[in-house]
């Protein structure tokens, strides 16, 4: 039996899906009730509040670990260390935790969080399989879209580059490691095929868009955080793996007007 943490998110849902189309007795645990579903038993249950994480877990011998909270990340470690305990109870059942490439280098509070939950799990006495993405395609959308929403120029930080990669891609890998032979402990880093500059991305994106507008880099972005991201510690070129492209995520979810 495996259960899905965050298994109606970005991440999660394809997770789910992957492990239902592979014949696995998956589980999904949601803050919200779920209708039923075809291959998925759903429950309901809280990782901060510590509700209905127990009665999840019963029986279950996998925990993919996708639920997060980036608006919240302090909220990231007490849910992982009640998950952990939880699952503790249950026995030793494998935990396979997706982070983030670049946690434990750059000083940006999100990151700081999966970092900390990274340690958590490695010191917690379960095993385990710890799984480092780069960003998915729908964060700079997501970035750009708002961008966008503002009359004039758009202007863009100096220096900043990315790695987007496939979610589905990433659910692949995850779904991969929850099914294989055990618990791995780190494993390869997994990078997007491409790395881009935001001013490449940020120009794709109103092509894709039909949108005209002129584009500046004009914005420095103080701190280390920074610093961290113009360094690139968020970038894994030597783990470039992903197939699908930025423009071919563009092209594929977004029409012209």
């Amino acid at each position: 039996m495996i259960l899905v943490t965050g298994a109606s998110g970005t991440l999660g849902t394809p997770v789910t899906r992957r492990l239902a189309e592979a014949k696995a007795d998956v589980h999904g645990l949601s803050r919200r009730a779920r209708e039923p579903e075809a291959g998925v038993t759903w429950h309901k249950g809280d990782l901060w509040a510590g509700e209905g994480v127990d009665e999840a877990l019963g029986g279950v011998e996998t925990i993919v670990h996708c639920a997060s909270d980036p608006l919240h990340p302090k909220r990231d470690l007490p849910a992982a260390r009640k998950l952990v305990e939880a699952a503790r109870r249950q026995g030793a059942p494998h935990l396979v935790y997706i982070s983030i490439v670049g946690v434990d280098k750059i000083p940006y509070g999100y990151y700081k969080a999966k970092f900390a939950v990274e340690k958590l799990i490695e010191d917690s006495g379960l095993p385990y399989t710890i799984l480092r993405a780069t960003q998915f395609h729908t964060l700079p959308a997501a970035v750009f879209n708002v961008l966008t929403k503002v009359p004039g120029v758009t202007g863009l930080p100096k220096g900043l580059r990315d790695q987007p990669i496939d979610a589905g891609e990433v659910a692949e890998r995850l779904a991969g490691l929850a099914l294989g032979a055990g618990p791995a402990r780190r494993v390869d880093d997994m990078g997007g095929p491409e790395i881009l500059t935001a001013e490449e991305m940020m120009r794709d994106y109103l092509k894709a868009r039909g949108l005209r507008r002129p584009v500046r880099l004009p914005i420095p972005l103080p701190g280390g955080a920074a610093r961290g991201f113009r360094e690139g510690h968020h970038l894994t070129p030597e783990h470039a793996v992903g197939k699908r492209t930025w423009r071919q995520f563009l092209a594929e979810t977004h029409t012209r007007p």
